[in-house]
């Protein structure tokens, strides 16, 4: 009941007509004592809310999120109805960031994780692509997915489900790891070799969350660096995969992502500034992210990647001076202003500023 009044939404400026006889009439059919009615009640308001902001608002106004995690953690729901759930429940989720707030007061994070103690796999997926919806949310504290001791090694346990399974878990591990004791949580429940065997992965989107996985355990971290240098995947070291993830043919985010990778294991020790992953992959590849022909996004993450590289080593700085005219097209971000906003321009201009001061010095 507590959620019900607890809405960080400010709902005054709705009147009665807004809160629609239609979104309380869903809310009473959770409420019907036939539970084969409470199901296709929850059915009907998943096709209602797909893509229906105010009607996820004002489902959760009406008080329908307690009623639902209170479904989906019955023994006695069957496990369609507790999927169903899971999936409405998800739905709201991918609303507003008071939509997040209102789904986190309501403690929805116990709730999922216990559902993943489940064997069902359609119900565990459901559970996990709730929870990755809601971890990804700025708004939601990632402390909550290390409070229980239990809930890492669980979730290690379940990356070898399904290719969904992998997707989801590498995802909330690589929004929730922020901290140096987050990466040695999961450093030390096996993350790089439960991880390390998802790149090889024929779904493109479990690659993709693997490698941003490393990316953000590798970070400013010796001990993980030095272990992913000497990790094997399917008889290659790891560096090797990075460096053909980083080749031209690839995505940009992923040749991005593995110039990261292979970045951050640098500067954490493990790889020398002078190793030929470095100087002959790496660093070519971050400069072809500065050339106009990429967006402006991945024109930013490229140069900013690529001053981290460059900072503690003249060498390098004198290297990427002569590459590919580097300082030209450093130089063509002045003259295009971004439509993002003033402090974007700003932020970019400090990066650039910062790449090019070494760069014209070395030249």
């Amino acid at each position: 009941e507590a959620c019900r009044i607890k809405s960080p939404l400010d709902h005054s400026h709705m009147d009665s007509s807004e809160v629609t006889a239609t979104s309380r009439h869903y809310v009473d059919r959770l409420f019907d004592p036939d539970p084969q009615k409470v199901l296709q009640g929850v059915i009907d308001m998943k096709n209602a809310v797909i893509g229906n902001n105010k009607q996820k608002a004002n489902l959760i106004v009406l008080g329908a999120v307690p009623r639902l995690l209170y479904l989906l953690q019955q023994p006695t729901s069957s496990l369609e109805l507790r999927t169903e759930c899971a999936v409405v429940l998800g739905s709201l989720a991918m609303g507003t960031e008071n939509n997040i707030k209102s789904l986190v007061d309501c403690h929805i994070i116990p709730a999922l994780l216990q559902g993943l103690l489940c064997q069902d796999l359609k119900f565990i997926e459901a559970c996990l692509r709730c929870l990755r919806t809601v971890f990804i949310s700025p708004v939601t504290p990632v402390q909550l997915l290390f409070t229980d001791p239990t809930v890492i090694p669980h979730l290690m346990s379940l990356l070898s489900r399904s290719q969904r399974t992998q997707e989801y878990i590498t995802q909330i591990f690589s929004h929730c790891c922020k901290t140096p004791e987050h990466q040695m949580i999961l450093y030390n429940h096996g993350a790089i070799q439960n991880i390390a065997p998802l790149l090889m992965s024929p779904s493109y989107k479990v690659q993709m969350q693997a490698l941003k996985c490393f990316s953000v355990l590798a970070y400013e971290n010796t001990q993980v660096s030095m272990t992913l240098v000497n990790v094997l995947v399917d008889g290659e070291l790891l560096t090797q995969v990075f460096v053909k993830m980083m080749q031209r043919d690839r995505p940009i985010e992923m040749q991005l992502t593995a110039a990261k990778c292979l970045t951050y294991m640098c500067r954490a020790g493990a790889i020398r500034t002078d190793d030929t992953c470095i100087i002959m992959k790496t660093l070519p590849c971050l400069v072809r992210m500065c050339s106009k022909e990429r967006l402006l996004e991945e024109r930013v993450e490229g140069a900013e990647t690529l001053a981290y590289l460059m900072e503690p080593d003249v060498e390098l700085q004198r290297i990427a001076s002569i590459t590919d005219h580097l300082v030209a097209m450093l130089a063509d971000y002045f003259k295009y202003p971004s439509s993002v906003s003033a402090i974007a321009d700003i932020k970019r201009v400090h990066t650039f500023i910062f790449i090019l001061i070494p760069l014209a010095v070395s030249a």
